[in-house]
């Protein structure tokens, strides 16, 4: 196992959950002040980093290139494969369609601006969907690759952002207490998401091996990185505008105006940007390369990558046709939504945290449970069955605080 290869998967685990989401968090804790805050942020790392291991615990009895629809099959039966099934493919797509329709529209703004043109937003679309399907289609090196420039870059122009807040810090601003209880539920679905990249799991087992102690540096190692982003993020929105302030910004494009008024520095608008824009395009590969992964495995096609060595011409003449088949399957669905039927995404995104507790807490927990009783041996993660149940509960809290958000009982946020 290459150092190389490591260092790349563990970016992709870290480039997949520290996505644009991450500019909302600020907003999503306005209320709760910054301990309180730092302590959900906290305890959601915990416990999706404890799922990904469950997930490895899994995968050490499975094939090398087993997706979460053969092992939920395996282990839990058909009702399980379709419950997975349908989780994946609904979250998925939904993030797939997402970044698709905000990419396209961040790219031909860019486009237009650079070459003076009047593109439309469906242009951009296309051209960050042929862009994005190309590099995945290759193979998982390429988005290796291609995640780590990103990602790169995207830690530069964090690191250039935080060096502009910073020094405009007030421990006051921090010191804050929560103004409502209730907001600490509220918060909990958009902290959560902001860890989202169990999707990619099966996809980077591929990649590396079943080697678990090297996968478990990986999943350890990728999820540490946003937590340290996210909680250094927080110390410099949280610190530069009050409570009130922050809970006066009802969008996004609002909070960055605020902290580019209150530090008069409009390079912290250009460079939140720029950031927005990476993170959506680390994010975008690291979902649709799981997304392909789940859809080749269930089709029964050659993984080849395109740059197989084979020598065999028929084999890597099947291999390219069938890669190109899933990246059909892939991209076209959600760029179609994305362009003619947007409202449609919008509102299943409504819904991705409750995909993603199913997907990331709820499957983990039941396959491992199921895997115990037919085999403890090898690798197991630590805590036993009362962590499995805290973890189920955190899911169930997740889920219930979504719903109360969508029925209006408790405030919504993010």
């Amino acid at each position: 196992m290459t150092v190389s290869k490591i260092v790349g998967s563990t970016l992709i685990v870290a480039g997949t959950a520290l996505g644009g989401g991450m500019l909302a968090l600020p907003l999503a804790s306005a209320g709760l002040g910054f301990y309180t805050a730092a302590f959900l942020i906290i305890a959601n790392w915990a416990l999706m980093t404890y799922t990904a291991l469950l997930m490895l615990e899994i995968h050490q009895h499975a094939e090398q290139d087993a997706t979460l629809n053969s092992l939920a099959k395996n282990l839990l039966g058909k009702p399980g494969q379709y419950l997975a099934t349908f989780a994946s493919f609904f979250l998925f797509y939904a993030l797939c369609a997402a970044y698709i329709a905000g990419g396209g529209s961040q790219l031909t703004n860019k486009i237009n601006d650079l070459l003076s043109l009047e593109l439309t937003p469906q242009f951009g679309a296309v051209l960050l969907t042929i862009i994005v399907a190309t590099v995945v289609s290759i193979g998982t090196h390429s988005v290796d690759i291609v995640n780590r420039v990103l990602f790169s870059v995207k830690i530069i122009v964090l690191a250039l952002t935080l060096s502009l807040l910073f020094p405009h810090v007030q421990s006051i601003n921090l010191l804050e207490m929560p103004v409502q209880q209730g907001l600490l539920l509220s918060a909990l679905p958009v902290i959560f998401t902001s860890f989202g990249f169990h999707g990619s799991i099966p996809s980077i087992v591929r990649y590396v091996g079943i080697d678990i102690k090297t996968l478990k540096k990986v999943m350890v190692c990728g999820a540490s990185a946003p937590l340290v982003i996210y909680l250094l993020w927080q110390v410099a929105t949280q610190g530069v505008l009050s409570q009130t302030d922050l809970m006066a910004n009802n969008s996004l494009t609002n909070f960055i105006a605020s902290l580019s008024t209150v530090l008069q520095q409009p390079q912290v608008s250009q460079s939140v940007s720029v950031f927005a824009d990476l993170a959506l395009a680390t994010s975008f590969l690291g979902v649709s390369l799981g997304l392909f992964d789940l859809l080749s495995g269930m089709m029964k096609r050659a993984n080849t990558s395109i740059n197989s060595n084979n020598s065999d011409d028929t084999t890597n003449v099947n291999g390219k046709s069938h890669r190109v088949k899933t990246a059909l399957v892939t991209f076209v669905p959600p760029l179609a939504f994305a362009l003619f039927y947007p409202q449609g995404f919008i509102t299943a995104l409504g819904y991705a945290a409750i995909a993603l507790v199913i997907l990331a807490i709820f499957l983990p927990v039941a396959m491992v449970s199921k895997q115990r009783k037919a085999d403890a041996s090898g690798y197991r993660v630590i805590g036993g069955n009362a962590t499995l149940a805290l973890a189920s509960l955190m899911g169930c809290l997740i889920i219930a605080s979504q719903f109360l958000q969508m029925a209006n009982v408790i405030p919504a946020v993010g």
